[in-house]
């Protein structure tokens, strides 16, 4: 097992006010080594987020904290430009090194980069009631709204290919005609499930192609746990994890937020009876999304949006039964066939969803008359 870092002397690589005080292992990431960093201020003291980027996952930390610092940036100029006083609240703000980078790269080939701390606001693993949804749906649209009008060049791509169904599917029927430990036999049902629904996987893909979907800065992880919501009144106020922020459709983004806030069941369920597309908990993502996305939605991109929570779900499933006919080599496992247990609770959600097709595109259009 490896030693914990110096992180004092990371620390101090950066413009940080005040005495170092301490520091402890932050957050529930899997991803990022995440550190709270306590530094003195006057007579008080100031937290920040310290991070090691995980160079296994993000092969190019130099690209990515490009993209971080370009979003942080311009997110934070577009809030003052509405008159927020709190845009330090409301977008991530970088600390750059007494070098004056964005990053920092530690003596054994690590990279650090550190934000602001924001306090009075946390991230939730588990969805509790349809305000937390409204509100995490508003943060994502609010977010993607602040980014519609980004500057430059295209943002470089940080996982290549991490939201193409299509390519999730190829790799989906290679682990299938290789079927290298033999487990095919027993994914059947599954299987079957999976290659009928194959003319659904390019939908959004061709739709970019075409241009009748347009690109979009998005975030790609739209999970609860990377939003803070406000301690006190609730509200979404900063989304975070920008490390998949990258080229992509907004239909990803709000698809993801369909797949883990709407169904009550953990997302390796093993009663498939609990899991189920809640209609009220969909409406209420639609509502904050809308609010604060609606001013630049396409009309078919809003047609989409119950399609896009199908898919995304449908893509989750694929790889997770990919993964299982490999041998499980990507994600982490607990029991045997978890990697099959995910993809079963997976493709319920998407039969959910097939079901109430109709109630939640009635959501939608009402929102539009």
């Amino acid at each position: 097992m490896s030693s914990e870092p110096d992180i004092r002397r990371i620390a101090s690589a950066f413009a940080l006010p005040g005495e170092f005080l301490s520091a402890e292992r932050y957050g529930s990431g899997h991803i990022n080594d995440t550190y709270a960093v306590t530094q003195s201020q006057g007579t008080g003291r100031r937290r920040f987020l310290l991070q090691r980027i995980n160079q296994k996952v993000f092969r190019d930390p130099p690209g990515l904290m490009s993209n971080v610092s370009r979003v942080c940036s311009h997110a934070q100029a577009r809030l003052r430009q509405e008159g927020r006083t709190d845009a330090e609240r409301r977008a991530l703000t970088l600390v750059p090194t007494r070098a004056g980078g964005d990053w920092h790269k530690d003596e054994s080939g690590g990279h650090w980069r550190c934000y602001l701390f924001i306090e009075g606001a946390t991230g939730h693993d588990v969805i509790r009631d349809e305000n937390q949804a409204r509100e995490a749906a508003r943060a994502f649209g609010a977010f993607q709204s602040l980014l519609a009008d980004l500057p430059g060049e295209r943002l470089k791509e940080t996982i290549p290919f991490f939201h193409h169904t299509p390519v999730r599917f190829e790799n989906f029927r290679k682990a299938l005609r290789a079927d290298a430990h033999g487990r095919a036999a027993r994914a059947r049902a599954e299987i079957e499930f999976a290659l009928s629904r194959e003319c659904d996987v390019s939908v959004i893909v061709d739709g970019l192609a075409d241009g009748s979907i347009p690109e979009r800065v998005t975030h790609n992880d739209t999970k609860l746990n990377n939003v803070l919501l406000d301690d006190l009144t609730g509200e979404g106020v900063c989304v975070i994890d920008l490390d998949t922020v990258m080229p992509g459709s907004a239909l990803y983004d709000f698809g993801d937020l369909v797949r883990t806030s709407t169904s009550p069941a953990a997302e390796d369920e093993t009663d498939l009876s609990k899991v189920e597309m809640r209609l009220p908990m969909f409406r209420a993502l639609v509502e904050g999304y809308v609010a604060a996305a609606g001013g630049f939605l396409t009309r078919r991109e809003r047609e989409l949006l119950p399609f896009s929570g199908k898919l995304i779900t449908l893509e989750i499933g694929l790889r997770f039964l990919t993964d299982w006919l490999e041998g499980d080599v990507y994600f982490k496992v607990r029991r045997p066939d978890h990697n099959l247990d995910r993809c079963r609770t997976q493709f319920a959600l998407v039969r959910s969803i097939e079901d109430q097709m109709e109630g939640m595109r009635a959501v939608v259009a009402s929102l539009d008359r």
